[in-house]
């Protein structure tokens, strides 16, 4: 029978120190980034969420305005307004 020996004191490989160190800062940058777009998406979210109770209490508020002066186009510079004509739609026959 045959014995084979292995060299159990192999040499460790490693990159060089300046190789780890860019590596570890474009890692650092890398993760910086994806914290800031986390936060920007937080920030996004909420802003979406501001947008649509504004655009809630716009539509409340044209209700409001429809029921008390009909449908009408406001012109947002100095308040005055112009009735809105009703198109007449041909009945479907």
């Amino acid at each position: 029978m045959k014995t084979i020996k292995l060299n159990t004191m192999s040499k460790e490989q490693k990159i060089t120190t300046e190789e780890l160190t860019i590596i570890k800062e474009k890692q650092e940058a890398v993760n910086g980034l994806l914290s800031n777009i986390g936060y920007l998406e937080a920030q996004k979210h909420s802003a979406l969420h501001q947008l649509s109770e504004v655009n809630t209490e716009v539509e409340k508020n044209k209700v409001e305005l429809e029921n008390k002066y009909g449908g009408i186009s406001i012109n947002l510079e100095d308040g005055s307004y112009t009735f809105i004509e009703k198109e007449n739609k041909p009945e479907d026959v």
